[in-house]
């Protein structure tokens, strides 16, 4: 390879590692790819990741051994994780997004990859310390969300559906209680989804009561696998408390005000400390 400027490597090396979250790529790769030095890759290493951490950008990991390299982890937390939330609640608070019922328009936000990759990032630094396995949600406006938390835990996508496909071979289904409405419905998941003793983490769009996503454990426990926790992007404030106990949410819902087509809806903010 063409002998390039210290800076146009460390760009390089920033881009190769930003573009592959969580993954631990070999410093052999890294040597061979810009024929350098071992020393001299750990020196552009050191500088990568002071710079990451200055910016709240995210840090490198180093992990020692034969099997060992380097791994990007993005985070985002503290004013750069809440920056975010506010962006998002003051979209939430446009009065042409209050739908009849109460309800209200997300699909665009959801739908937008700017956003959701921002708080998947959120979600990862929330739960990181969960260590799961996989990543699951329900069909379907949760979906994009769900994974771009994937992306950044660099973990697999598991969507369980409202009924089975035949395409997807034998599968698991079972019937949940919604809590807000109570209604009796079904989902579904392939039995190839989740290996047995797995860690999964739930991460739905909007939770209301808490039946969805108490759904979403029962199904996970009939697979074998252990609920290491959920993340919710908007929670009500009522009715509380819900079915799933444990849960995060990004966001609380207060309430909704047809007539004057007002949103009352506030970001939860947390502490750097208190992040994993």
């Amino acid at each position: 390879m063409e002998k390039v400027r210290r800076v146009e490597r460390m760009v390089a090396l920033t881009k190769l590692l930003v573009d592959s979250p969580q993954e631990l790529i070999s410093l052999r790769y890294f040597c061979e790819f810009f024929d350098i030095a071992k020393s001299t890759l750990s020196e552009d290493l050191s500088s990568v990741k002071a710079s990451l951490q200055h910016f709240s950008l995210g840090t490198i990991e180093t992990v020692a051994g034969v099997a060992g390299g380097v791994r990007f982890i993005p985070y985002r937390q503290g004013e750069r994780a809440f920056a975010v939330l506010k962006e998002v609640q003051q979209r939430l608070q446009e009065p042409d997004r209050v739908i009849p019922g109460g309800f209200l328009y997300m699909s665009d936000i959801l739908y937008d990859w700017h956003i959701t990759s921002r708080l998947g990032e959120i979600f990862m630094t929330r739960f990181a310390e969960r260590q799961p396995d996989y990543i699951m949600t329900v069909e379907t406006k949760g979906i994009p969300l769900a994974v771009m938390v994937a992306r950044a835990f660099n973990k697999p996508l598991v969507i369980a559906r409202r009924d089975s496909k035949v395409t997807e071979g034998s599968s698991i289904s079972i019937n949940y209680v919604t809590g807000s409405s109570r209604r009796i419905q079904t989902m579904s998941l392939t039995k190839r989804a989740i290996p047995p003793k797995s860690k999964v983490l739930l991460i739905d769009d909007f939770m209301k009561a808490g039946g969805t996503a108490n759904g979403m454990k029962e199904l996970v426990t009939e697979m074998g696998g252990t609920v290491v926790g959920t993340g919710v992007l908007v929670a009500t404030a009522t009715p509380g408390p819900k079915v799933v106990g444990d849960y995060e949410a990004l966001l609380v819902l207060n309430g909704v005000d047809e007539v004057t087509r007002t949103v009352d809806i506030e970001p939860v903010y947390c502490k750097p400390d208190e992040e994993a």
